[in-house]
């Protein structure tokens, strides 16, 4: 889906998303700072559930 692209995000790739922005929310105690982080974190989940959803709806469309 070369459409849909991570350039932009805060969290660009899963690794990012758990070794590094989860696990630091776990950690940080500042309710804003996991704020800033949940909504990155939700960013990345919705383009990536997007991109898979996209690339069903391709397979099925060759499959037909």
């Amino acid at each position: 889906m070369p459409e849909l692209s991570y350039k932009g995000l805060a969290v660009s790739n899963g690794e990012m998303a758990a070794n590094n922005t989860w696990l630091h929310m776990l950690q940080a105690g500042d309710e804003r700072q996991n704020a800033e982080l949940r909504k990155q974190l939700l960013e990345y989940c919705h383009l990536d559930t997007l991109a898979m959803v996209r690339i069903l709806e391709k397979m099925r469309e060759l499959a037909s």
